[in-house]
């Protein structure tokens, strides 16, 4: 059996607009032949999001979620094609998961593109000195080191890009899978445009009463 890549999962992936997963499956039954594991996916209905990725989409649905007992709340956008699909169970459903997955797992960006480039040279700087303080990486040529920061940039995407999360009611997927998946399904394009995650309390400094201070004082 043909030993299937990262590479060409992730090849596949953009040729086809299928899910990771479905990619990997369909190149592992195909030993390795992206070809015939286009053919698969294409039977199987999962080849189709890539071919409308191009559409407009100026419909949709806000959803909310509320979690923790009002002390956690999400709004999120997601837009399709027509106001007919934005108005069906499967869509709406999909919106309800995604604001409940951007609850839990307090993503920063929608996608990778919108990670601001001062961040990630932040990010690929703090990698680097890292790299260089561990005894394990002496003598190690920077350009093996840049490929080990390309692996750990893909855990960054992995942490803070909701695209790229695994989606919290079934982490053998991604939430951009999962997007891929209903498009190959309600067969309409379909995308996540914005969110905001509201967490009680947060960013207020919250006073720290000074108990003997106050005492004193009524004693005073």
């Amino acid at each position: 059996m043909a030993e299937v890549t990262a590479a060409a999962v992730k090849s596949l992936r953009e040729k086809s607009g299928a899910g990771m997963i479905d990619c990997k499956n369909a190149l592992v039954e195909a030993n390795g032949d992206e070809t015939a594991a286009m053919d698969l996916l294409r039977k199987k209905g999962m080849a189709q999001a890539g071919k409308k990725a191009g559409r407009v989409t100026a419909e949709g649905a806000v959803g909310s979620y509320i979690h923790m007992g009002g002390k956690v709340g999400v709004l999120v956008e997601i837009n399709c094609e027509s106001d007919f699909v934005s108005r069906g169970e499967e869509f709406q459903q999909l919106v309800k998961d995604v604001a409940m997955h951007i609850a839990a797992a307090d993503p920063r960006y929608t996608n990778r593109t919108d990670v601001p480039e001062g961040d990630l040279a932040k990010e690929r700087e703090i990698l680097m000195e890292q790299l260089k303080n561990d005894p394990k990486n002496a003598g190690k040529p920077e350009e093996v080191l840049e490929k080990i920061i390309v692996g750990r940039l893909n855990k960054f995407y992995e942490d803070n890009v909701l695209a790229d999360q695994p989606f919290v009611k079934d982490p053998s997927k991604t939430v951009g899978d999962l997007v891929g998946e209903k498009i190959a399904s309600i067969k309409e394009n379909i995308s996540i445009r914005r969110f905001s995650r509201f967490k009680m309390g947060e960013g207020i400094e919250k006073k720290a009463d000074d108990f003997a201070a106050e005492v004193a004082s009524m004693v005073g």
